[in-house]
């Protein structure tokens, strides 16, 4: 048979417990903002993109400025040769 005395718990067990309940409780009203956010028409504003700069291949055909000093041809490893 079972003990006849009282059944004890511990506070900290009731503490986890409480805790373990609020957290649960918090869980399921961002799972509910979430479902009601998704469920409202979402309104989008028109947004303007700027073009992508030019890349290094399309830039060599482009006019250069007057004072624009040349590249040196070669790599930086053969000049240090």
């Amino acid at each position: 048979m079972g003990s006849g005395g009282n059944k004890r718990t511990t506070m900290a067990k009731l503490n986890r417990e409480s805790k373990l309940r609020e957290r649960r409780a918090e869980k399921q009203a961002r799972k509910a903002a979430r479902k009601q956010a998704g469920a409202e028409p979402v309104q989008r504003d028109e947004v303007t993109v700027d073009p992508a700069p030019p890349t290094a291949e399309e830039d060599e055909g482009a006019p250069r400025s007057p004072g624009a000093i040349p590249a040196p041809a070669g790599s930086a490893q053969d000049r240090a040769l």
